[in-house]
């Protein structure tokens, strides 16, 4: 199946329901005064993919917007205070990654727009016009943020999300079953990329979606997507690739089920979560050149670790070449022609706030895609630990019997959305 927007062309596959995609575009200010701007960015709090917060407003759907009514009529004055504004109409300056997001007192309401005490003297709105007109009052003094996200599908038509900072991933998918009807496999997810980096995440279920859409810059031509990603859980399906990987290939296609689900209790059942036992020859892009150096690399549960030139592979000997708390792993698209790198078998390393090109992104490429599966995927259970297994059985529960997904499902083809 192929999906376009904007000259973007997507190939993915999806089962039953169709992929869906979904465009965030960052909005544009308007006009040059600081009123304007404040105005702006109060609207960018509240709204992605669309021109102005009336608009998205009235691309809801009836029902979304009684249940939006609903819940900011509900918001009472000892509620949390907000997370800080999004980066969206924010500064382009990502030579550093910046501190990570804090809580601050939320910005006073913006006055109403002239007869707004009138109207809001007759009572309860009636037709949708007024619903909208109320909305926007109360959006701008509600203490919660909310995204409203437009989503667009593979025939043309769009759906729209509200989305509020307590939601998971998870629940947005949840929600997105629902208005789409699919499978619910465990191998829906929702990815984001970014064109000019050449690059993929997939969302972590536990993960905050208006956290990460807060990180992007203003003039940002990132996406996120709706779409299948077998490999998501396959350190769930296959756990014998990440805690057997010493053994030969006859060997692992050997485990049985009941052999793997042995393997998942051993290492992801107990009080501690156990990370595989990764170490390996991977090459390292230097900073600010197209050259790639082969370095020996070993994984930890705190972040990964290299052997200097000389010394020896004692734990004593490693030095830190990154910590995992403040970074997050990405898929690469054709890294050998944009960096000459040894294979296209390349992953990202970098904060979630830097949106460009900067000395604080590292690079590394395997030598093939079983390594690449290897490592990214151990990775991520070193930084997420038993959140990953939770969401795992999340989504067993939420999926399908007969749509499970399942290690033969895996192509082991990593495809980019660009």
């Amino acid at each position: 199946m192929c999906f376009s927007r904007h000259a973007t062309v997507i190939h993915g596959c999806g089962d039953g329901g169709g992929a869906l995609m979904m465009s965030l575009q960052s909005l544009k200010t308007e006009g040059d005064s600081p009123e304007a701007d404040s105005a702006a960015q109060t609207e960018k709090t509240f709204s992605i993919g669309f021109n102005d917060l009336n608009e998205s407003l009235n691309e809801l759907e009836d029902n979304d917007l009684d249940a939006l009514m609903a819940d900011l009529e509900s918001k009472s004055a000892a509620q949390e205070p907000l997370t800080s504004e999004p980066n969206i109409g924010g500064t382009n300056d990502q030579t550093a990654p910046p501190a990570t997001t804090q809580k601050h007192e939320p910005a006073t309401a913006l006055p109403p727009p002239p007869g707004t005490d009138n109207f809001l003297d007759m009572g309860e709105p009636q037709t949708k016009a007024e619903k909208i007109k109320l909305a926007l009052e109360k959006l701008k003094e509600a203490k919660m943020r909310k995204l409203i996200v437009k989503v667009l599908m593979s025939d043309g038509s769009s759906k729209t999300l509200m989305v509020d900072e307590r939601q998971s991933v998870r629940e947005v998918l949840d929600k997105l079953f629902e208005k789409t009807h699919c499978d619910c496999s465990t191998a829906w997810s929702l990815c984001e990329t970014n064109p000019e980096l050449l690059i993929e995440r997939t969302f972590e279920d536990h993960e905050h979606l208006v956290e990460p859409l807060s990180a992007w810059t203003r003039y940002s031509e990132n996406k996120v997507y709706f779409l299948p990603r077998p490999q998501k859980y396959v350190m769930f399906t296959d756990p014998q690739i990440f805690y057997m990987w010493k053994k030969d290939k006859a060997a692992l296609n050997a485990i049985n089920q009941q052999a793997k689900d042995l393997l998942v209790k051993e290492n992801f059942g107990g009080s501690t979560l156990i990370v595989p036992d990764l170490e390996g020859t991977l090459y390292l892009k230097e900073d600010g050149k197209k050259v790639w150096k082969p370095r020996y690399f070993v994984l930890r549960a705190s972040g990964i670790y290299f052997v200097p030139k000389g010394k020896t592979k004692s734990s004593t000997d490693l030095a830190c070449f990154v910590h995992f708390e403040k970074i997050n792993i990405y898929m690469t698209k054709n890294y050998k022609q944009k960096y000459r790198a040894p294979t296209n078998f390349c992953f990202m390393l970098k904060h979630p706030c830097i949106q460009k090109d900067s000395p604080y992104i590292k690079l590394l490429c395997c030598d093939d895609e079983k390594t690449l599966v290897l490592w990214v995927n151990s990775i991520r259970i070193a930084k997420y630990g038993t959140a990953l297994y939770k969401n795992y059985q999340a989504a067993m529960k939420r999926a399908s019997p007969t749509k499970t997904l399942q290690s033969a499902a895996y192509k082991g083809k990593f495809q980019c959305l660009y």
